[in-house]
């Protein structure tokens, strides 16, 4: 049985009543670099990476990055990226990996492509390859992640 009160769980068990809460997290992205051969990139992948500030419930939680991969010949506009779990930050903790990769993209979306603010291209651009762009336009974006269940 779960009885929701406010952005609180109380899970029951035969054993223990145990407490689950939600953690708002915020993404504060900081910079963003395309097609590094620094990170990875070759003939078959573009390794991007994306910079950003993380905290949960208010708390600073430190400054991460997560690797962003696509197939070369691919558009950052309408094929899925691939987006790393951010580098250093604890499976352990309250995150919404889905909601992170759909946050990630959106940012990235809004700096490359026919809408970009970064580097705009024209409807039916095909075949452009430039490494090491550098994007420093700061966003941020915010979920409710749940946490682990605490005794």
């Amino acid at each position: 049985m779960i009885l929701a009160v406010s952005r609180l769980h109380y899970v029951l068990s035969r054993r223990s009543v145990r407490l689950a809460r939600m953690g708002i997290v915020r993404v504060d992205l900081t910079r963003f670099i395309q097609d590094s051969q620094e990170y990875g990139s070759n003939d078959e992948h573009m390794v991007s990476r994306v910079f950003f500030n993380l905290s949960l419930d208010g708390q600073p939680k430190g400054s991460f990055h997560s690797d962003v991969k696509l197939v070369v010949g691919g558009s950052f506009e309408t094929d899925a990226l691939e987006v790393a779990w951010p580098a250093g930050y604890s499976q352990s903790d309250p995150f919404d990996y889905n909601r992170f990769v759909e946050g990630v993209t959106n940012y990235i979306r809004s700096l490359v492509g026919t809408s970009g603010r970064g580097i705009r291209l024209g409807p039916g651009s095909q075949n452009i390859r430039m490494t090491n762009c550098s994007f420093v336009m700061p966003a941020s974006f915010s979920f409710q992640a749940p946490d682990a269940t605490v005794s």
